[in-house]
């Protein structure tokens, strides 16, 4: 692996902690824009790591820096105080990011304009 590949997975990672931290955040503030803001996000970091690496493992990378924020941010503090409140928005969020990256990690990537040029007639 390249140096600047494991640069780009080591930073989507970090960006998926962000995007899902800040989801949890906002799904919850504004219902139901909060939480269609929030997706959105959360599909365009699961699409942009797909783009950018090229491979699965972007999409991969990004879902897990999104998944252990979201999951660190559910659990609550031993006080009683936590992001999630415990709704269906929450649960709508939850299943609905994972539903996105199964989504773009399975999306048939098109080849790049002008990639390779076909071999009709040889």
């Amino acid at each position: 692996m390249s140096a600047a590949r494991a640069v780009s997975y080591t930073g989507l990672v970090v960006l998926g902690a962000v995007v899902g931290a800040a989801g949890s955040l906002v799904q919850g503030g504004w219902v139901p824009g909060g939480l269609l803001l929030a997706l959105a996000g959360t599909a365009g970091l699961f699409y942009g790591g797909l783009r950018l690496t090229g491979t699965t493992v972007g999409v991969g990378a990004a879902a897990a820096g999104w998944l252990v924020a979201v999951v660190v941010l559910s659990l609550g503090r031993p006080e009683g105080d936590g992001v999630f409140a415990g709704g269906i928005v929450e649960l709508v969020y939850l299943l609905g990011g994972m539903a996105v990256a199964v989504i773009c990690a399975t999306a048939i990537r098109t080849p790049p304009p002008g990639g390779p040029p076909s071999r009709q007639g040889s």
